[in-house]
C-alpha cells in the first residue's frame, strides 16, 4: 500500500480508501539536496506529502538570517498553507535538506479531492489540528523552559531530526546560535564520557 494511503488511514481510522484514485491527484516529484520546493515572494503552487526524504520551511528575517519554523519528515505535509489557499505569493521557502521524494498537489487537485472523497476532510482536518498543536507547544516550550532543558526534551523525542538535520538549521529551529547548540552538544557529550 502507498505511504499516503497507510497514513490516511491510520490518521482516520477509516480503511476504504480508493488508493488509485486518490493518488491519481497527485503527482510523484524527486529533489535534489538543497533544492527550493517554493520560493519566498513567488506563487505557492503545491502542497507536499513526504514519502522519502526532509523538508524544511523557512524565512530570511531582515538581516539576512534564515529562520527555520518547520520540518517534514516521511509522512508529514508541507507548504505555505495560507499562500496555497489563497493563491498568493508565499510568505517562506520550502527546501529539501536531503534528496527528497514527494506527491505534490495542486490547489485545484486539492479542492477537487476533498469534493471526491469526503474522508480527505476528516484526514487534512486532523492533520491541521496536530500541526497547529505541535506549533504552540514548540512556542509554548521555547519561551518557558531553559534552553538546555528544551533541547533535552526536543532530542528525547525527535531524536531522527537531531541526527538529520543540519546544525545550523537545528538551531535556526530551536532558536539557538549554531554555537550555543555545539555548546549544549559538547556539555552533553562530557555528562556521558
Amino acid at each position: 500500500m502507498h505511504p499516503l494511503i497507510t497514513h490516511i488511514e491510520k490518521i482516520t481510522a477509516w480503511s476504504g480508501v480508493a488508493e488509485e484514485q486518490v493518488l491519481s491527484f497527485f503527482e510523484q516529484k524527486i529533489f535534489k539536496k538543497k533544492t527550493l520546493l517554493i520560493e519566498e515572494d513567488k506563487r505557492c503552487h503545491s502542497y507536499f506529502f513526504v514519502i522519502k526524504g526532509c523538508l524544511r520551511l523557512f524565512f530570511t528575517d531582515q538581516n539576512g538570517v534564515e529562520q527555520t519554523l518547520q520540518f517534514a519528515l516521511e509522512n508529514w505535509w508541507m507548504t505555505d498553507l495560507d499562500a496555497f489557499r489563497t493563491a498568493r505569493h508565499s510568505a517562506y521557502s520550502v527546501q529539501a535538506l536531503e534528496d527528497t521524494e514527494v506527491l505534490s498537489i495542486s490547489a485545484g487537485n486539492y479542492a477537487l479531492l476533498l469534493a471526491a472523497h469526503p474522508v480527505m476532510e476528516k484526514y487534512f482536518r486532523q492533520v491541521y489540528e496536530r500541526a497547529y498543536a505541535a506549533s504552540l507547544l514548540r512556542v509554548r516550550l521555547i519561551s518557558r523552559m531553559p534552553k538546555n532543558e528544551f533541547y533535552e526534551l526536543f532530542q528525547s523525542r525527535y531524536p531522527d531530526f537531531i541526527q538529520r538535520i543540519p546544525q545550523k538549521i537545528l538551531a535556526s529551529f530551536l532558536g539557538f546560535t549554531p554555537e550555543y547548540l555545539s555548546e549544549l552538544r559538547r556539555n552533553k557529550a562530557k555528562k556521558l564520557t
